[in-house]
């Protein structure tokens, strides 16, 4: 660079007061442009030896099909040459030339070409003995440098075919400064403990401070969009006056995950087309016993109303180790544990965290996902409780238009599926399910029979992607991440 420096200080002072474009200097000395640019502006930088002014330099350059139909001939032109003077069937004809569509019809408007049916068979023919291929000859001129001998019509009309393009350099048309000298001598940067010492920094010469410009942004971590989301619908529990439920437990039994929601364990669910069981450690050993038993009884014979599901109940079953399918399974264990108390107190619960599930995997789902569920226990709360919770819920994620639909779960009664009106869609889309905890899960735990649990879940993915406007999950998620999306995107803001 400092060679380069100084080649360009004796080219000015050799030049007298003529301006120079640092592309001709680019050719002089035989060098990469982009090298004389930094060349120019450390010159810039060491105050006023050289004067230079930012220039667009504005020229026209053949695109790789355009380079192919020069040195070919245009597509109109093949199509008219491949017509042999008897004619050829407009199919074979179509075959036998690359971009045969284009071609036909632009030898069609030129005139160069007709067409007619002869025995229900279409035939193309020459309509004139010659022809002079403009688009060639013109592309030609253009990549041979004579471009001032075709028109700007022309010009446009080539690029519209994209067989042109416009192509802009910003160079510098530079001159001598008010300080110009030949002798250009380095400014520092740093005070270093070696010129204190020697006392050096006397004849060094140093680069002013630039109090205005900006520093080197430091090295740091940013939050991804799902945690920026999981924070914003964290802050609406709290403000609602939930408690967070422990979720450190990826692996659950079948017994917490299944049996203790009242899920059959002849449910599809179990199967490991939708499951991912452990293979070590296989089964769970540690179990509350008469909560067990509770279990296993409503499940077999029934009890509390239901006459269960009449099937033999396994606990080689229970006892199989999974990645949890759903964090309803933490929700089990904090109503039992909830249960245990000497006196029953009302209580919120919500947890957000991963579940795992056997999916095949595509733009929407992925076999590990976020789950949202908000669990609220009290004294004869009844469905329309559950309605008036999930409004205000859904109110202070700035979502106002709900409906609800009935549903099934094997461990809530009634269900409700949540669906809101999507205003860019114009339609109604799911966003969430909600039921009220059925009895025969409820009472085997020692929960009086005049408590009610309500509940409500919805993913933590979707509204990401929505607010985040990504439409592939695995851009959101995994190896394809896009770092820079990571950086770049603000913080979630929810209306409220």
């Amino acid at each position: 660079m400092a060679e380069l420096t100084e080649e360009i200080l004796l080219y000015l002072n050799d030049n007298g007061e003529e301006l120079v474009d640092s592309l001709r200097l680019a050719e002089i000395f035989k060098t990469d442009h982009q090298k004389i640019v930094g060349a120019v502006k450390s010159l810039q930088s060491a105050g006023n030896l050289i004067n230079a002014e930012q220039q667009d330099n504005k020229y026209w350059k053949l695109t790789s099909e355009g380079e192919k139909v020069a040195a070919n001939g245009s597509y109109e032109a093949l199509v008219f040459y491949a017509i042999p003077p008897e004619g050829i069937l407009q199919q074979q004809l179509m075959k036998s030339v690359p971009q045969s569509n284009v071609g036909f019809s632009k030898a069609m408007s030129a005139g160069w070409i007709y067409i007619e049916k002869k025995n229900g068979a279409t035939l193309a023919f020459r309509k004139v003995d010659n022809i002079i291929d403009e688009v060639q000859n013109n592309l030609l001129k253009l990549q041979n440098s004579r471009e001032n001998e075709v028109s700007q019509q022309v010009k446009l009309e080539l690029k519209k075919r994209k067989l042109l393009q416009e192509v802009t350099i910003k160079s510098y048309k530079i001159g001598k400064g008010p300080d110009f000298t030949t002798s250009h001598i380095k400014q520092e940067t740093d005070l270093t403990p070696e010129m204190i010492s020697s006392s050096s920094w006397k004849q060094k010469t140093f680069k002013p401070y630039n109090f205005s410009a900006l520093g080197i942004a430091p090295d740091c971590g940013h939050r991804h969009p799902l945690m920026k989301v999981r924070a914003e619908f964290r802050q609406i529990f709290l403000e609602m006056g939930f408690s967070e439920m422990p979720t450190n437990n990826y692996i659950e039994s079948s017994f917490w995950n299944f049996d203790a929601l009242f899920q059959p364990q002849q449910h599809p669910a179990r199967d490991q087309h939708d499951t991912f069981f452990l293979s070590d450690p296989q089964n769970a050993a540690d179990f509350p016993m008469d909560y067990l038993e509770k279990v296993k009884k409503v499940h077999s014979v029934g009890g509390y109303g239901s006459q269960g599901y009449q099937c033999e109940w396994k606990l080689e079953e229970a006892k199989k180790n999974l990645l949890r399918t759903h964090t309803t399974a933490v929700s089990a264990r904090m109503l039992y544990a909830l249960s245990q108390q000497e006196k029953f107190t009302p209580s919120k619960y919500f947890s957000i965290d991963k579940v795992f599930r056997n999916e095949t995997l595509d733009a929407t789902h992925l076999a590990e996902f976020h789950q949202i569920e908000g669990v609220i226990t009290g004294y004869g709360l009844t469905l329309g409780d559950l309605i008036g919770t999930l409004h205000q819920f859904f109110s202070k994620l700035g979502i106002t238009k709900l409906r609800f639909k009935p549903a099934y779960n094997p461990y809530t009664e009634p269900s409700m599926e949540i669906f809101s009106y999507h205003e860019g869609l114009k339609k109604w889309v799911e966003i969430g399910n909600s039921g009220m905890f059925r009895p025969e899960m409820l009472r085997p735990m020692g929960l009086p029979d005049n408590v009610s649990v309500i509940a409500w879940g919805l993913s933590l993915e979707r509204p990401t992607m929505i607010k985040y406007k990504i439409d592939n999950i695995r851009e959101l998620v995994g190896h394809k991440v896009n770092l820079n999306m990571v950086n770049s995107n603000p913080i979630c803001r929810l209306e409220k």
